[in-house]
């Protein structure tokens, strides 16, 4: 999934005076690709509990999007506010506090069951992004700390994988958790307390999931508290927001953030409705859990394909890498979206892997040469992941007034703006 690089009001994301020095924090690059993991993995049982919320809700492709719509929107909601608590309380306090938030959420889907209420479900995932949102805050900055600035292209890709594993072990095993019901009716056949009824105990399997994530959770906050004061050398100093935005007026900068908006909508777009685009009869005609389980090769592909990409951008432009698997993208949208069969939706879950460098590379050409306002540059790139709840909301509404195959053509036209600017930033910037 996409890394959420510190604030726009936050400070340099190299928190040691000279610009390339590294934290003199042994063993750190272990705890940062745990964290990674963990946020990437919880992220991604979206794409395993949407379809088992639209079918107890009898939800529009729309309504259904909203799950995103709430967990991504706290990006831009809480971004700014975190980054200013991560600065207060330092990176490792800042990461207690991310996940004992992450732990918050999974425990609010007990009272989600309970009162088999969809809005509920909702609040849930916004305080689980929450918790989310900061323990990236603390991750992305450390990861451009541990090696010199040439690698850092390569170096959040490596970082990535480690997200890509957790996204790809995640839904795997919700999927067999949480979909494949064994009830003989579905809530369309239902009403009043028997409905009720209905979804509270389909919806067990899920909260049985979040509360042994929230016990995990617990043990991996108290780990990292004992060692909440490794970290040396650790500095913040203040920055307006104004100062940050003022980094829009370049052409580079400005551009860039733009396709981390489109990049994140388009991966999360593909990725909500992919179980149900299995489904259908003229694409693969699976059952619910079956197509739950091949989410993992969508995901499982950017994490082969970042392992690739990190060698790769050691020795090819940056910018040519992202337009080339832009361009791929789109190609492997236009067969899913014009066949039917394997072929449809294998070349659909295929666009996984050109997804894999995206992000990492977006967010380091778009920053690139920024020095000292490079916390104000990744602020402003953090609220743009936002993109992950708008997207997905217009992908919901066009699929419900045509088809999910013709829908398709929103993220096309996201990955071809992100190949121009590949095509634009394949030159280093210029200060």
């Amino acid at each position: 999934m996409a890394l959420a690089p510190d604030v726009a009001t936050s400070t340099d994301p190299n928190p040691i005076e000279k610009e390339g020095q590294a934290i003199d924090a042994p063993g750190l690059n272990y705890f940062v690709f745990a964290l990674f993991f963990i946020f990437g993995g919880i992220t991604s049982l979206n794409d395993v509990i949407i379809p088992k919320l639209k079918e107890l809700f009898t939800l529009s492709y729309f309504e259904a999007s909203l799950v995103q719509f709430c967990f991504f929107i706290a990006y831009a909601v809480v971004g700014i506010p975190g980054a200013r608590l991560v600065k207060k309380i330092g990176y490792m306090r800042g990461a207690v506090a991310g996940l004992l938030t992450m732990m918050a959420g999974c425990l609010l889907f007990i009272p989600a069951s309970q009162t088999a209420t969809f809005a509920v479900f909702l609040f849930a995932y916004f305080i689980l992004a929450t918790g989310v949102v900061l323990v990236q805050i603390v991750a992305n900055p450390l990861i451009s700390l541990l090696g010199p600035q040439k690698t850092t292209h390569s170096r959040l890709t490596f970082a990535q994988a480690f997200n890509s594993l957790g996204t790809t072990v995640f839904p795997y095993f919700g999927a067999i958790l949480i979909l494949g019901s064994l009830a003989t009716v579905t809530a369309d056949q239902l009403s009043g307390a028997e409905l009720d009824a209905y979804r509270t105990a389909e919806t067990q399997a899920i909260v049985q999931g979040y509360l042994g994530l929230a016990i995990a959770l617990a043990v991996v906050a108290g780990a990292v508290w004992l060692f909440r004061n490794r970290l040396k050398g650790e500095r913040h100093d203040p920055t307006s927001l104004a100062e940050g935005l003022a980094l829009l007026k370049r052409a580079r900068f400005g551009y860039g953030a733009a396709c981390i908006f489109l990049y994140v909508g388009a991966e999360v777009a593909i990725g909500s409705f992919i179980v149900s685009y299995l489904m259908q009869p003229d694409v693969m005609a699976l059952p619910e859990q079956s197509a739950g389980k091949l989410i993992s090769l969508y995901w499982g592909g950017a994490l082969i394909g970042r392992f690739i990409g990190s060698a790769v951008l050691r020795m090819v432009s940056p910018g040519m890498v992202l337009a080339f698997n832009a361009i791929g993208a789109i190609v492997l949208i236009a067969i899913s979206a014009n066949t039917t069969g394997t072929v449809s939706g294998y070349s659909l879950l295929a666009v996984g892997l050109m997804n894999s460098i995206m992000f990492p590379t977006i967010f380091s050409l778009a920053c690139e040469r920024l020095g000292p306002r490079a916390a104000d540059g990744s602020g402003i790139i953090n609220v743009a992941i936002a993109g992950g709840a708008i997207i997905p909301a217009l992908y919901g509404a066009l699929a419900d007034a045509s088809s999910l195959a013709f829908a398709l053509i929103l993220p096309a036209i996201c990955y071809a703006i992100i190949a121009g600017f590949g095509f634009f930033a394949r030159r280093p910037a210029q200060d």
